[in-house]
């Protein structure tokens, strides 16, 4: 049963624009650790690993990993190994995932398309210990057609436990998305359209993110809206255009969300955002950067 928490009235904190003219982007957020590439995902179509070592152990929503499931579809989860290509809605999932870009990946590589193989391992990250998976130069599921490209992004986990115990961090990097969906999901030829990626991560039961632009046609691409390009914009790092941090302290996600869920959506982000010093729902606080122009009524909802 969904739980409402209607926070009020607020105001504008501060403009900020956040997105940069498609003209102008470049995402070079990946990052290069050899460590990452250490053990591979040999080329599959919907395949998985066994659990995997993080090398380090994570508090999420207050449920303890010590290891993850590396899954060829865009995704790593904790509970159970997925298959699944065509992703499904992360606000009401079951699954305990984190997802930097879930859509249909095939990396059996046709004869002479070019494409990689999922990669994986251990390294250090500032000096902290940490897990990434690449799912670099990647291709999607097609029918006979090749892409228009491919795209590199990836998942890295930080410990800080130096923070505290089972403290960490997320990164999704977000270097290129040329591709949206694969042609058993619905996409066209190009692999755009259809059934289209999501990006963000749930617990399995009541917490869960979605970014702007999840499941919406164009949404993440390159050359999409300057609002939801994943390329365009960046989390936590204004620095660096494609990175999107979330830094879990206490199994809390903390820092300036992208959004917020209103009525089971999430509201995309503008050239035009407010800066709030933390929004409450009944089972976490996180501060929360919000695209609303002018004063308004924020939904936040609770499964």
């Amino acid at each position: 049963m969904k739980q409402f928490l209607i926070l009020g009235l607020i105001m504008i904190l501060s403009l900020t624009v956040l997105a940069s003219s498609a003209e102008d982007a470049f995402a070079a957020a990946v990052r290069g650790n050899a460590g990452f590439t250490s053990n591979t995902l040999a080329p599959n179509d919907d395949g998985f690993t066994g659990l995997v070592g993080l090398g380090f152990t994570i508090d999420f929503f207050g449920q303890m990993f010590s290891s993850t499931y590396v899954n060829n579809n865009g995704n790593i989860t904790f509970d159970n190994p997925l298959s699944t290509f065509t992703p499904f809605d992360l606000l009401s999932t079951n699954s305990v995932i984190m997802a930097p870009f879930f859509a249909d990946v095939d990396t059996r590589q046709a004869p002479g398309d070019g494409s990689s193989a999922v990669t994986y391992g251990t390294d250090t990250v500032n000096g902290r210990p940490a897990f990434g998976v690449n799912w670099i130069n990647v291709d999607c599921y097609g029918l006979g057609s090749s892409p228009t490209g491919f795209n590199d992004f990836q998942i890295v986990l930080i410990d800080r436990s130096d923070t505290g115990p089972g403290n960490f961090d997320i990164e999704f990097n977000i270097d290129t998305i040329m591709w949206e969906s694969g042609q058993a999901s619905g996409s066209d030829p190009q692999c755009t359209g259809g059934a289209s990626a999501r990006v963000g991560f749930s617990d399995g039961s009541t917490n869960s993110l979605e970014l702007p632009g999840s499941g919406v046609p164009g949404a993440f691409l390159d050359s999409g809206p300057a609002a939801t390009s994943l390329i365009q914009n960046s989390q936590n790092n204004q620095n660096v255009l494609g990175r999107y941090v979330f830094e879990v302290r206490e199994g809390i996600p903390e820092g300036q969300m992208m959004g917020s869920l209103i009525g089971g959506e999430v509201i995309p982000t503008a050239t035009t955002s407010l800066l709030l010093a933390g929004i409450q729902s009944s089972s976490w606080l996180i501060p929360v950067s919000l695209s609303i122009i002018g004063i308004g009524v924020i939904i936040i909802i609770r499964r």
